[in-house]
């Protein structure tokens, strides 16, 4: 095998058999191993110093041992050697696709005119142009009937169908994607995780104005059914993050929060509704229905 295929044809198949094999075997992500890990990369690159080194050392050995041989060995071994990088197969098909005549038979093809002494050959058009064109020919027919007398699908069925598909794969990333949520996809979070993560948010940030237990100090009790600004996830998450009344309400917690936060905080004040305060201040607002009957907390 190592007769018929040249070194500079074997190593670099050799690599990347090998490029392949790390790819397939060592997982990484979106990016290429090699990229991802370091260490990857410097083993690759050791790979092709080692196939290289393999390739120079059996060279070195081949001139060695063909200093030891008789004249007709060395005769025999360099013609086979030799043969092994003759592709005749590829000259061959080349010529073949070039369709022209060989020197010795282009007095066949001179043209009765000449130039200046410069005489012009009758050769015919290529056969690979000839049948490339052939096949644009019965791809331009094919392409017809399909697309335009059998109605097939247009580039804006195309359109639609991959905005579909992106659509549904972005409502995938979402539900995963927590600081993509804003007060129109909201959801009541119920985890016991959410919770309390809200719990430590409100206890670090809101209790100077709610007090801890929500009875309502500087800003209104969150105990009560009447809300200033709305009550339910929505209001609730879009009140703290984009703040209350202009000029008497509470601060817009968005540059501080991430959505994920307000999120968890939002839900973590849904469940103060109904619980007793040390000291309520008195309602303030209106009585908030739920319009829609969603299964929210306050």
């Amino acid at each position: 095998m190592r007769q018929l295929v040249p070194s500079w044809i074997r190593v670099p198949v050799a690599f990347f058999i090998i490029f392949g094999a790390v790819e397939f075997f060592i997982d990484s992500g979106n990016k290429p191993a090699f990229v991802e890990y370091p260490a990857v990369l410097l083993f690759l690159l050791l790979v092709l110093l080692i196939l290289i080194a393999i390739e120079a050392i059996i060279g070195a050995l081949e001139n060695v041992m063909l200093q030891k041989l008789d004249d007709a060995a060395k005769a025999r071994f360099l013609a086979e050697k030799q043969s092994t990088y003759n592709f005749t197969w590829i000259k061959e098909t080349y010529l073949k696709l070039l369709g022209q005549k060989p020197i010795e038979e282009e007095t066949e093809i001179i043209l009765d005119h000449n130039y200046d002494g410069i005489k012009e050959l009758d050769n015919n058009l290529p056969p690979w142009w000839v049948y490339s064109f052939y096949i644009s020919i019965i791809f331009a027919a094919v392409y017809l009937l399909r697309f335009h007398v059998f109605d097939g699908y247009t580039q804006i069925d195309e359109l639609e169908t991959e905005l579909a598909e992106a659509k549904i794969a972005i409502e995938e990333y979402k539900k995963t994607a927590k600081d993509l949520v804003d007060f129109n996809t909201v959801t009541v979070l119920t985890e016991t995780a959410d919770i309390k993560a809200g719990e430590g948010i409100f206890t670090s940030n809101c209790v100077a104005c709610h007090m801890a237990d929500g009875g309502g100090g500087i800003g209104p009790n969150l105990t009560d059914d009447h809300w200033i600004l709305g009550g339910g996830i929505k209001n609730v998450f879009k009140t703290i993050s984009e703040g209350g009344r202009s000029g008497k309400g509470m601060i817009a917690w968005k540059a501080q929060l991430k959505p994920a936060q307000i999120a968890q905080v939002a839900s973590y004040v849904l469940t103060l509704q109904g619980t007793t305060p040390a000291n309520p201040k008195p309602a303030e607002g209106d009585v908030w229905v739920n319009e829609n009957a969603e299964t929210e907390a306050k």
